[in-house]
């Protein structure tokens, strides 16, 4: 389905919320969308590795919080995992590396930046639970649309927009 984050705003009004731009695209897809999961870590990111390998993504795009610390939570194995189990992208307040390879890999990827540090073990993960940051809250079951002008989120999936 053809789209666009510019018409989605026109369109939707109130009832799009933009992600402020502080995320960066280090993925191999600049343009997706998919219904949202959600996950927060502790710089420990053993939930994420069992979300993202053994799980359907079936096209949704698992938004991560990893609170801005600054170690890499998603690197090349994790977006590995992701693109076999059909996860469309991965969203993280946080960093992640391997950009070069993540790049390369046909799943949409965001974060903060990037750091060469993996994640520590520190304590589990809490799953699918509203996640406040970037100036919205994306809560599971909602819709998040990206592209080269940025990423928006919508409560259904009532997005008709063709070119």
């Amino acid at each position: 389905m053809p789209f666009a984050t510019a018409d989605i705003c026109d369109l939707y009004g109130d009832r799009a919320q933009i992600v402020l731009p502080v995320l960066h695209p280090y993925g191999g897809v600049k343009r997706c969308f998919g219904k949202i999961r959600t996950i927060r870590l502790d710089e420990d990111n053993r939930g994420l590795v069992s979300m993202l390998k053994n799980e359907k993504g079936k096209g949704g795009i698992v938004v991560v919080d990893a609170g801005g610390d600054y170690c890499a939570i998603v690197g090349e194995r994790l977006m590995g995992f992701a693109k076999d189990n059909g996860w469309a992208a991965i969203v993280v307040n946080g960093y992640v590396r391997d950009v070069v390879e993540t790049g390369k890999i046909a799943v949409g990827l965001w974060a903060l930046g990037t750091c060469p540090m993996r994640s520590t073990k520190r304590a589990p993960a809490i799953r699918d639970i509203p996640l406040e940051f970037a100036g919205v809250v994306f809560r599971p079951g909602e819709y998040l649309y990206a592209d080269h002008d940025g990423m928006v989120l919508i409560p259904d999936n009532t997005v008709n927009i063709s070119d």
